[in-house]
């Protein structure tokens, strides 16, 4: 009998570090592998799903304009359960730490299915950044079986909490599965703006930000520290896919008005995304993943955030947190534009989120979980 492996996601963050546990899985017998998405957010997923191929068994399709915090809970917990009861799986996978993936963890529990917890571990300290992102790592943790820990800092984090040594792995990040897949030396934009950018003369920033404690002042901050930096070097210039957040738009064409050596450019799919950022000098963002991507790619980040449950790529060297003051953010952005020596230690330092096998190595504790439950 095979062992039934449920993957339940919602996002395209989650659906990107699903993804390679998904293609692993295809390439085992032993395991039937079954995938439901929430759609938490339908257009940026269904990027994700094109990309690597994926054809969910189950789609739930909770997205609706507007929709709370309280909605995508309801929504995602009501329809798990009815998939839940129909597939009865063995294990119930979720990643990191979206509202999927807590409804996800509390309709399993309620049904007694084992849940593996992906990406697990993380901890900024502080219950309200990011939000809601810590508290739904926290709450998902009480309910897993399985902690698939991406470094020592994430096991050490569940160890403080009190969780069994003997359920949490380090098994590395599965983001740096996925980027394998996308990134290609070869690659070309359809962006014709991107396309048209000499990467090797020009020294490109690349900034994300999107998160709603950085919203108001503290974005105005960021934006005009990066808006003036790249007005003191010819050679620079930034790329900036803006999120779809109306609030962060405004900011956005507010401050960077008239400055034509900032693109900006609407949001992109995870490949053009993953290949600009391997074509870009520097990267600016208070997002969570690129935190483990750029530094893969050998590129130094500044974190634009008061905290970060990523701490290991700033004891590595890979990135910097240099919060959301004007002064901080200009004179690290001018350190590394104007010391080659400052650039190269970042640029250089060991990535601690992985080897690209963390999918590999979570497939072989599902199975190793599996056989000796069935030998006893």
């Amino acid at each position: 009998m095979k062992i039934k492996v449920m993957t339940v996601f919602g996002t395209r963050p989650e659906g990107i570090k699903m993804a390679p546990i998904i293609k692993t899985m295809e390439n085992v017998p032993e395991i039937e592998s079954i995938i439901c998405v929430t759609a938490q957010h339908r257009q940026m997923l269904d990027q994700v799903l094109n990309l690597f191929k994926i054809d969910p068994d189950y789609d739930l399709n909770i997205f609706k304009p507007g929709q709370t915090l309280t909605d995508i809970t309801i929504g995602a917990l009501k329809g798990l359960e009815s998939v839940i009861m129909e597939v009865n799986p063995d294990i119930l996978l979720v990643q990191g730490d979206t509202t999927t993936v807590f409804a996800g963890a509390l309709a399993a529990f309620y049904q007694k299915v084992k849940i593996g917890h992906v990406e697990a571990g993380l901890r900024s300290g502080n219950m309200y950044s990011p939000y809601p992102e810590e508290a739904n790592r926290k709450l998902t943790g009480v309910l897993a079986d399985f902690h698939f820990a991406p470094t020592e800092t994430n096991k050490r984090n569940l160890l403080r909490e009190g969780y069994p040594e003997d359920r949490i792995f380090i098994t590395g990040n599965t983001v740096i599965d996925a980027l394998k897949y996308a990134v290609k030396e070869d690659y070309r934009f359809e962006n014709p703006l991107l396309n048209s950018i000499d990467y090797k003369k020009e020294r490109i920033i690349l900034m994300t930000s999107h998160r709603r404690e950085n919203i108001g002042r503290p974005m105005e901050s960021i934006f005009s520290a990066v808006n003036d930096i790249v007005k003191k070097y010819d050679d620079v210039s930034v790329v900036f896919p803006i999120h779809l957040n109306p609030k962060v738009r405004e900011i956005a064409y507010r401050v960077f008005d008239g400055n034509d050596k900032v693109h900006l450019i609407e949001p992109l799919d995870y490949e053009p995304f993953t290949n600009l950022m391997a074509k870009s000098h520097i990267v600016v963002t208070d997002s969570g993943g690129l935190q483990e991507e750029a530094p893969s790619l050998g590129k130094p980040v500044l974190v634009v955030r008061e905290e970060t449950e990523r701490p290991e790529g700033i004891e590595a060297g890979t990135a910097r947190l240099v919060g959301t003051d004007y002064q901080n953010i200009y004179s690290n952005l001018d350190r590394l534009l104007s010391d080659q020596k400052e650039y190269q230690k970042m640029a250089n330092a060991v990535n601690p989120y992985g080897d690209g096998k963390a999918s590999e190595r979570i497939v072989d504790i599902i199975l190793r979980y599996a056989r000796r439950n069935r030998e006893e």
